[in-house]
């Protein structure tokens, strides 16, 4: 897994890209409409919603010329419109993980896994 670099005149800094997950995965599960991360099984294909302290599970980052492509695996709630979720996940996440790295998005891939009704 490649770590993100960001070279300084001090020197340089690398970022595990679990921290970057775990940060984004945060700001992700507060945004309007997102019950949760998901993770869902290769044997039977069904998502289930992840408890906070395992929601990096449904995140996947990657770093390519030390820009991000993030992968969210989501679970929406009931009755709201999913474009409206993932255009505020998209635009909320880019803005908060390029201020916390300092490294560029490059892409942000959105799977809806599930829907939830929400109390």
């Amino acid at each position: 897994m490649n770590k993100g670099q960001i070279n300084t005149n001090l020197g340089q800094i690398s970022i595990n890209p679990d921290v970057i997950a775990f940060y984004v995965g945060m700001q992700a599960v507060e945004c309007f409409g997102i019950v949760g991360m998901a993770a869902v099984s290769v044997t039977d294909g069904i998502a289930r919603l992840l408890k906070r302290e395992s929601m990096t599970k449904g995140i996947s980052i990657k770093i390519e010329d030390n820009k991000l492509v993030l992968d969210f695996h989501i679970i929406v709630a009931y009755g709201l419109s999913i474009s409206a979720i993932t255009q505020n996940l998209i635009e909320t996440i880019k803005y908060k993980a390029e201020n916390f790295t300092g490294m560029e998005v490059k892409k942000i891939n959105i799977f809806v896994e599930g829907v939830r009704i929400i109390d």
